[in-house]
């Protein structure tokens, strides 16, 4: 078994290869542009949202605060009529890109622990490196990849864009 201690250089490592291949893609590349479309009514979908006064969090139409109500024939037809969404509102104000980058370096470096943490507990010491590539790299692949499948599933991601998160996963 192979200590964490000694893994910290790469782990530290893999955090700045993921950090910086994430920046490549997102501002480089920008192959995700596409995934975010605009509403032509934008302007009013805006006003109508603040005048309501929503504080930041999650939001879903129609509401429904029971199951059981899902079936009543009023809300069948809100669903009918439409729409039908998922809204996640954030404080105002132009997003903190230093933060949200913060957080995500922190995340990259949380992946890379768990990795390194499982291939030390399931891989001897010299462990053909290709082996320990197959434990690290499915392992990655699963906490960078697997969320947006459930986003997909559950909250109407496109699939075009799921498929675009899973590339990035496997890069």
């Amino acid at each position: 078994m192979v200590s964490l201690a000694q893994l910290w250089i790469p782990i530290l490592l893999s955090a700045v290869a993921v950090f910086a291949a994430s920046s490549l893609i997102h501002m480089v590349v920008k192959w995700h542009a596409s995934d975010y479309r605009t509403l032509s009514n934008e302007d009013e979908v805006r006003a109508a949202i603040r005048k309501g006064s929503p504080t930041p969090g999650q939001y879903v139409m129609p509401h429904c605060s029971d199951m059981k109500d899902m079936g009543k024939p009023e809300v069948q037809e809100k669903y009918k009529e439409g729409p039908v969404g998922f809204l996640v509102l954030i404080p105002n104000g132009a997003p903190a890109m230093g933060p949200a980058l913060g957080k995500w370096f922190v995340y990259t470096a949380l992946v890379a622990f768990m990795a390194a943490y499982l291939a030390s507990r399931t891989l001897a010491p010299g462990t053909h490196y290709l082996q320990v590539f197959r434990v690290v790299g499915a392992v990655s692949f699963l906490a960078y990849g697997f969320g947006s499948i459930q986003m997909g599933i559950w909250m109407g991601k496109p699939w075009s864009s799921v498929i675009k998160d899973l590339a990035d996963a496997l890069i």
